[in-house]
């Protein structure tokens, strides 16, 4: 007589039919019974050991803790408006309750319902035809009364501005002048001297010269103060000059200077003029750029992504046996053109810097390549190693960035937010938990 196979469920201790993977047997049914019996009772007095039970409790966080890790990012899209206010935004406590808010413009808006508060007299923009006044927006104390003030960079070239916050008062923040030409289209607010307090890293358009800003230093003082860092004319001192950096690309300990076509040393006191200038073929126009050590090999390497076109990028530091450097650009994604605004950070809470880009939406009023396609928004994780790779996650396809992008935790509970500014409007996306 054809008899069934049978083997043990490890999960009942009971017979159970079917097809064995590994070895087959046969065996009479009492004896498997008694046996089943004794297994369970075996196995109950296992699972209630002291030792066993630590062991199960330790697995089950552990695999929690995984699932944990390796699930992806989800985000919540808040709309603060859809008019075209501005290309840029900022984060920061504008009234004193301890909620961040998000300052835009004209505008700021006030945690967690995002009403709307001037700040000076709007002004209306064509989102198809024209552009604001205000293309980038940064928040800081700029004299030092413990209230945020908002930094406004307009058109580039074009005299900045920054305004004194009301301390919550009605009526219009008093408006100050900050410089009479900053250019360069990704003008950054960075801590140059490293004194605790963000400078500004530009150019002067109008003398074509290379500076920063150092923001003032005396409580209650207005002057931002210029440092010249290169007065030859010839290298990234147009207004419309695209890219722009501030990392240590020698290794030495001090922060310097990155453009599209090379970098300037920074000296032992960044006040000094005249920084040493290194010519070396960096990146396309590209917007934001940041250094970090991408393939694990000791050196920093260089980000960037094109604020006119399609591409972002890594760049290889190359060196040679010869003690000489080159560059080898690496593509991270085509998908979308126009990333003017490209932010790097942790965005999956793995320890890696992520990504965050998307298209500026009308950046040339349609005219730029895939200028009509939609204004998505992505993050790309991070993959480390000897091939790293960014895997592309798209998040929104009807926002996109401005000429900046602001990652910060905006609700207080730990996780990195993205908010952006541009001609679809101010958009906060919430990441939830």
């Amino acid at each position: 007589m054809k008899q069934d196979k049978v083997f043990l469920d490890n999960n009942t201790g009971q017979a159970a039919q079917g097809k064995q993977k590994y070895t087959s047997f046969s065996i009479d049914l009492s004896v498997l019974l008694f046996f089943g019996s004794f297994y369970k009772e075996f196995q109950m007095k296992l699972f209630f050991h002291p030792l066993f039970a630590a062991l199960f409790l330790f697995c089950c966080l552990g695999c929690a803790s995984q699932d944990k890790t390796n699930k992806l990012p989800q985000f919540k899209k808040h709309v603060l408006t859809s008019e075209f206010i501005a290309e840029g935004a900022a984060v920061a406590d504008v009234n004193k309750d301890g909620k961040p808010d998000i300052l835009a413009g004209a505008y700021w808006f006030e945690a967690p319902d995002w009403k709307p508060h001037e700040i000076k007299q709007p002004t209306k923009f064509s989102a198809n035809t024209s552009y604001s006044d205000s293309f980038l927006d940064f928040a800081s104390d700029v004299n030092q009364d413990g209230w945020v003030d908002l930094v406004r960079i307009g058109w580039p070239g074009d005299p900045a501005a920054w305004y004194e916050n009301n301390k919550n008062q009605p009526g219009y923040w008093k408006e100050h002048s900050l410089y009479h030409s900053v250019g360069n289209e990704s003008p950054v607010l960075v801590d140059i001297d490293g004194d605790g307090r963000a400078d500004l890293l530009c150019n002067d358009s109008e003398e074509k010269k290379m500076i920063w800003l150092q923001s003032p230093v005396i409580p209650g003082d207005t002057l931002w103060k210029r440092f010249v860092i290169s007065d030859d004319s010839l290298i990234a001192t147009h207004k419309y000059t695209h890219g722009l950096g501030f990392g240590d690309m020698n290794g030495d300990g001090k922060k310097d200077v990155i453009v599209k076509n090379g970098w300037w040393q920074s000296p032992a006191d960044p006040r000094q003029p005249g920084w040493i200038f290194h010519k070396v073929n960096l990146s396309e126009d590209c917007a934001e750029m940041y250094l970090y050590d991408v393939d694990g090999d000791g050196d920093l390497d260089l980000i960037s992504s094109s604020a006119h076109d399609y591409g972002i990028w890594w760049h290889e530091r190359i060196k040679e046996k010869d003690g000489a450097e080159s560059w080898k650009e690496h593509l991270i994604s085509k998908a979308f053109s126009e990333s003017h605004g490209l932010a790097m950070d942790d965005i999956n809470g793995d320890g890696y810097p992520d990504l965050v880009t998307g298209k500026r939406y009308f950046a040339h009023n349609g005219g730029d390549p895939g200028g009509l396609e939609p204004a998505v928004l992505y993050w790309f994780e991070f993959k480390p190693g000897k091939d790293p790779q960014w895997i592309p996650h798209q998040i929104d396809d009807n926002s996109g960035v401005g000429l900046h992008v602001v990652v910060k935790d905006i609700n207080n509970d730990g996780l990195p937010d993205i908010v952006v500014g541009n001609k679809k409007g101010v958009h906060y996306f919430e990441q939830l938990k």
